[in-house]
């Protein structure tokens, strides 16, 4: 799938919220072949991270650090981690992982920024095979789906498809060690701040004892599990839907739809009964300099933008 940012992800949201529910002709149809998908599994058994190897930052990765090396921005980390929580036994256990990889960082900054139309995101996206895979696991998981409308109001169809554009219901879940992206980006001066919060947030989810480092296996930006949650997200709004004690986002059916519905209705601010898309239409000559991409934003001469 495109990867997109964690900002545009409730328009991307948007595109299959009714993903059972629509019906699409034959020629509006995707001839792109559903992926080889794997059982979603309940039982332990999730693949281990392979052992990252450090590589050395670029000169302008600690520019924003007061030029620190990548050893002393670490140390600092954890000393952070720790007063928010984090155990030396949980530090000691992510250690091996806690390494810098340039190749993470050139892969941010070699993002290209990719511009469509909503109807044509919404027809590549919105496959005929993703609709039959989301309309089977509604029926396979109908006790969860339930459960989760039921206590978030976010219907099945919904959930489902926030299910199946971030992978394709747990078959494109990303396949690199989370932890080395996170601390990699989190020197890295482009969005710092934002990463250093992620790593501590994984970290968290560690101490918590829903994943361990080597089951940290996710996107290049260290996204995690079936709906691709950043750790922050991760630890706010995963849920413990099977019982078992844990919230594991990569194995458990249920949890991942406890959990992203929780998200979809906490996060999101999801509101039941409220339409998922409204069509407007805007006069000619408006000032589209003066509007804003969220909706109900004022413009800056008083009229509403959108």
């Amino acid at each position: 799938m495109a990867k997109i940012t964690s900002r545009q992800k409730p328009i991307a949201l948007a595109v299959l919220l009714l993903l059972p529910a629509v019906t699409v002709s034959a020629q509006q149809q995707s001839k792109r072949k559903p992926p080889t998908t794997r059982p979603v599994a309940t039982a332990p058994g999730a693949p281990s991270a392979p052992r990252p190897v450090a590589t050395t930052p670029s000169p302008r990765a600690a520019a924003c650090h007061g030029g620190v090396s990548f050893d002393k921005f670490l140390a600092d980390l954890k000393q952070r981690a720790m007063s928010e929580g984090v155990s030396q036994r949980t530090l000691a256990a992510a250690a091996p992982y806690l390494v810098y990889d340039q190749g993470i960082v050139n892969r941010d900054r070699g993002q290209r920024v990719f511009g469509q139309i909503f109807t044509q995101f919404a027809g590549r996206m919105a496959a005929a095979y993703r609709m039959q895979h989301g309309q089977k696991r509604i029926q396979t998981y109908a006790a969860a789906f339930a459960r989760a409308e039921k206590e978030y109001g976010v219907p099945p169809a919904v959930i489902a498809a926030f299910w199946g554009l971030e992978s394709d219901f747990g078959a494109n879940m990303g396949k690199l060690p989370t932890l080395p992206s996170l601390v990699s980006l989190a020197y890295d001066c482009r969005r710092s701040e934002m990463f250093e919060n992620e790593t501590v947030a994984a970290l968290k989810i560690i101490e918590r004892g829903d994943l361990s480092p080597d089951e940290m296996i996710g996107s290049w930006a260290g996204e995690l599990g079936q709906t691709q949650f950043l750790p922050t997200h991760y630890f706010n709004y995963a849920v413990d839907y099977d019982g078992d004690g844990h919230r594991n986002l990569l194995r458990s059916a249920p949890d991942v739809i406890g959990s992203t519905a929780n998200y979809i209705a906490t996060g999101l601010k999801w509101r039941r009964g409220e339409p998922w898309l409204q069509e407007i239409r805007v006069p000619p000559n408006l000032p589209w300099d003066q509007t804003d991409l969220r909706p109900n934003t004022r413009a800056r001469n008083g009229r509403h933008a959108a």
